[in-house]
């Protein structure tokens, strides 16, 4: 702000203050400068912190030829540690330490508020200025202890430091300027003594170190004290021992550890001692903070965190704290740290320490969307920026805003405001942003609880738990048929596992189960609805997490309803796979499905973050990734968010996704036990994967197995693998394809990836596994069955090398091209369809079997593949795409289809595309009950293959 527009009682109090500087100045001998640069800066110092300016009177050499030097000298206080190099006694040692830290606070100060450094540099350059005072005040402590009881030895003779552990925000290197510093000391090995003449129990010595370590920190001398210490974070809080051995902090966290220390040792970081033992520590506490599965049981303890909170806001009237009053500082947090938790141990980019990098991490993992997160983004730094400058003014640990008008407009006026209304402005906007995002997280459970209906529901429920079903009262309530219901709240009831729950989980269900009867009555199947909800509640009984999810969240339970009641299979799938719960609690529910790329790329960061080398937990990834993607699909299908087409080719990409990146790790392990026969980059050198069937017509359903074709570079067979075990180049290809084959088939805890079918390579069952690529060519052109020719019509390269998939499609069009069928073609086609037909179509005069049925799917991809098979050599374009519909557009602008045919072919494909799908959905068999729709489509597309000269019927 500029002089002029300066209030006059300020500009009086800095005139006053830089006379006085420089009356102090001069009487300590030290010149005072007066460059106007200088003075312009330290009257903002004046202005914003009267610590500053007590601590340039009380030592007037801060002001002296090192200032410029100091203040423009960017890095952070561990570049400057020179004064600690040299032994000293406690007291010169501690008087040392306090002028450090004094200096380099006021560094911070000058650059933060001449708005050199921004918020996150600030807050960083106080992180590091404590780590540094926290080690060069251990080296001290150890040093003096050493000389009179040795040092502490591992029982391989190293010596072995203490672990200083922070927690809070200096764990997540975001210290504010005037926090005192949440610590928890460990040492890696108990038992034992320290190797000095007057020897001590190595428990003792760490807590001697630790005790020395505190008070060199925190003890009040003249010249102040450079952080206050706060250990009650650490295991047994205040009664707890000051340092604890690796072995006994591990058997309290599985033991004894509690919801609200999970969320503090979020940002657990080793900062000064033995840092590398430290982080070993971590990685053994990490299952405590980051459970394996999906955590909703995070929501209970941080509510009770919460509540404590509001109930200290209230009872201290603490409304416009910065950090704990509604929309402050730790309402961001927790907001984000719920998502750290719940998700963290699945997540490894989400066990980051920081506030913003875990938004960041939440954002591009789509858990937080882009405008919440900048929200609250830039809340966290205004908030944080006001908090600093409230601590600089008096180097006092408050977050309140202060009460005096003098101070508040100096406050103000340092951070570039007119006034302090102006500040108060824009406090408001960023902390109501911050309280409606933090309601969004918590309130909607809260609100589903206190509803009128929840209380007959739980009245229900009581009633069933206490005196045995009521089957009167559910039919009353919209149940009908009642016995499915009846049988299933029966096996609930009557289950082992209910009985066993424990009595946090038992309350859990009782609050779950009438939100179960409320939902599942509002939806289209009330009955089946409830028994697969019933039958999920079986399934998790025993964990916790998806209970929480059921309990905690009423939007998922929602989205979960819709889903039970309209789809057996996706209930089915739920139910044996409970992680799929997280895709009702994720809004990307509701939106587009993945595309393959995004899939891929998703697979590949995941296996990417695992660094142990299990191959069955990387194949478990996978298929849950691909169960996940796949329940996405049904989603956007069931919300008609996909018509009948786009879900099949969706769900053909996701099974393109997956085969890349299982031939990956095939090949991975087979050049790691024989090498490499082909030298060219990228994946599948040399083999490439051909799909045939559905998946290589782009069709793909639910639950559908995956005809493969296994072709090689034909030019590498006689080659050897460069491994200390060498192979030849078709054994090195029959390995890759098998151990391929292995991996898509294996069975995890989450199923098999997919079932294969391979009986369609050349020869059939009895033909080799893997062909080269001639060979294959030299088939489908002298020896293919007219049947093998329309199966090829679908065929395409899925995975694997591109440029012999390239070859592929060139050697499919020339085999498709050269044979010339003549007038028999179509009777062998009409004679295959019948064959076919008599071996697999359960239609009836009430029901028509959507693929095999007269006139169903089958009927139309023999139509396409005839066309293409007569009429290849005229019409090339035909030979460039396999999907059904596709080839109808293609041959409808070849003038072999005219436009009624074609719109004909194309809107029964959809239609019983649709059927065959929704009732794959519902976990029933491809057959539909006849109605007009059904008939009138299949009979017109008769119609079609008669005038074509293919009488199906």
């Amino acid at each position: 702000m500029p002089l002029s527009a300066r209030p006059h009682a300020i500009e009086i109090l800095l005139d006053s203050r830089l006379s006085r500087l420089e009356t102090r100045c001069r009487e300590a001998g030290v010149p005072f400068y007066d460059d106007a640069g200088v003075d312009s800066h330290l009257e903002r110092v004046l202005l914003a912190s009267d610590y500053a300016f007590e601590s340039f009177v009380q030592d007037p050499q801060l002001l002296g030829p090192d200032l410029v030097r100091l203040m423009n000298d960017p890095r952070h206080a561990d570049a400057r540690t020179a004064p600690f190099s040299m032994p000293m006694s406690d007291a010169e040692f501690s008087a040392e330490i306090r002028r450090f830290r004094r200096r380099e606070s006021l560094r911070l100060i000058w650059r933060d508020v001449n708005n050199v450094d921004n918020v996150e540099t600030t807050l960083t350059g106080s992180s590091v200025l404590a780590e540094t005072c926290l080690e060069v005040a251990l080296r001290h402590a150890e040093r003096q202890l050493a000389e009179r009881h040795g040092v502490v030895r591992s029982q391989a003779g190293d010596v072995q430091r203490l672990v200083v552990l922070a927690l809070g925000k200096l764990g997540g290197a975001e210290l504010n300027f005037s926090s005192d510093v949440d610590l928890v000391l460990a040492y890696d090995e108990g038992g034992g003594s320290s190797d000095g003449e007057r020897p001590l129990d190595a428990e003792i010595w760490y807590s001697r170190v630790s005790q020395h370590l505190i008070s060199l920190l925190a003890d009040r001398t003249p010249d102040g004290y450079v952080y206050r210490v706060d250990l009650r974070l650490r295991p047994f809080g205040n009664v707890g021992r000051v340092a604890l051995s690796f072995a006994a902090m591990e058997q309290y966290y599985q033991r004894e550890g509690r919801d609200w220390e999970r969320y503090a040792w979020i940002k657990a970081r080793p900062v000064a001692g033995d840092k590398a033992a430290g982080v070993r520590l971590l990685a053994t506490l990490r299952p405590f903070v980051f459970r394996r599965y999906f955590d909703y049981t995070a929501f209970a303890g941080l509510r009770e965190m919460k509540e404590l909170i509001d109930a200290e806001v209230a009872r201290k009237d603490l409304a416009d704290h910065l950090k704990l009053g509604p929309g402050g500082i730790r309402e961001i947090e927790f907001t984000v740290q719920l998502v750290q938790l719940i998700r963290g141990g699945r997540e490894p980019s989400l066990r980051v320490r920081g506030l913003l990098p875990a938004l960041s991490a939440c954002e591009q993992l789509g858990l937080i969307n882009a405008k919440r997160s900048k929200r609250l983004r830039e809340a966290y730094r205004f908030l944080r920026r006001v908090e600093n400058r409230v601590q600089m003014f008096s180097d006092q640990q408050t977050h309140e805003l202060p009460a005096d008008a003098m101070q508040r407009q100096r406050v103000a006026l340092a951070l570039d405001y007119a006034d302090w209304a102006g500040l108060i402005s824009d406090l408001d906007r960023h902390r109501s942003a911050v309280s409606e995002e933090f309601e969004a997280v918590m309130a909607p459970a809260r609100r589903a609880r206190s509803s009128v209906k929840a209380a007959e529901w739980n009245a229900l429920w009581q009633r069933c738990s206490s005196d045995g079903v009521d089957a009167e009262a559910l039919v009353e309530a919209g149940f009908d048929p009642v016995q499915p219901v009846v049988s299933a709240l029966e096996g609930l009831l009557g289950s082992p596992i209910l009985r066993a729950a424990s009595a946090r989980s038992r309350e859990r269900i009782d609050r779950v189960i009438p939100a179960l009867f409320a939902a599942a009555a509002d939806s289209a199947a009330p009955s089946a609805c409830l028994v697969r909800l019933i039958g999920l509640v079986h399934a998790v009984a025993r964990r916790s997490a998806y209970l929480a999810l059921l309990d905690e969240q009423p939007v998922a339970l929602k989205r979960l309803t819709a889903v039970f009641a309209a789809s057996a299979l996706l209930a089915e799938r739920v139910i044996a796979h409970p992680l799929l719960l997280d895709e009702l609690f994720d809004d990307r529910s509701e939106g587009p499905p993945p595309d393959r790329d995004e899939v891929e790329a998703e697979i590949q960061r995941r296996l990417g973050a695992m660094h142990d080398g299990d191959l069955e937990r990387e194949i478990e990834m996978i298929q849950e990734q691909r169960l996940a993607v796949q329940f996405r699909i049904g989603l956007a299908f069931l919300g008609s968010r996909l018509d009948a087409e786009q879900t099949a080719r969706a769900l053909a990409a996701l099974a393109e996704a997956v085969l890349a990146s299982v031939l990956r790790i095939a090949e991975r392990d087979l050049i790691a036990a024989h090498g490499v026969i082909d030298e060219r980059p990228g994946d599948g050198a040399g083999m490439v994967v051909i799909g045939y069937g559905s998946l290589g017509g782009i069709e793909l359903g639910f639950g559908s197995d995956l005809d493969l074709v296994f072709v090689y570079d034909g030019s590498h067979a006689a080659l050897e693998s460069s491994g200390p075990k060498p192979l030849d180049g078709a054994r090195y290809y029959a390995r890759l394809a098998q151990r391929f084959v292995h991996l898509l088939t294996m069975l995890t805890r989450s199923g098999r990836l997919y079932e294969i079918d391979i009986r369609l390579r050349p020869d059939g069952g009895t033909g080799l596994l893997v062909t080269s690529l001639d060979a294959y060519a030299a088939y489908q052109q002298e020896r293919a069955w007219t049947w093998e020719h329309q199966a090829l019509v679908r065929a395409r390269a899925v995975a694997g090398d591109v440029g012999l998939s390239r070859r592929f499609a060139d050697a499919r069009a020339t085999a498709l091209d050269a044979r010339v069928y003549g007038a028999e073609l179509r009777k062998k086609i009409v004679d295959m369809r019948s064959r076919w037909r008599r071996e697999s179509d359960r239609s009836n005069e009430q029901v028509l079997d959507l693929k095999q049925g007269l006139g169903a799917l089958v009927d139309i991809e023999f139509i396409v593949q005839a066309l293409v098979l007569e009429h290849a050599s005229a019409h090339p374009r035909l030979l460039g795409v396999t999907n059904s519909v596709d080839l109808i557009e293609m041959a409808a602008g070849a003038d072999l289809l005219s436009p009624l045919q074609a719109a004909t072919l194309r809107d029964a494909h959809m239609l019983l595309l649709a059927r065959s799908l929704a009732n794959k959905l519902d976990a029933r068999p491809r057959i539909a009950r006849r109605d007009e729709g059904l008939d009138a489509a299949t009979r017109a597309v008769l119609q079609v293959a008669r005038e074509l000269d293919l009488a199906f019927d």
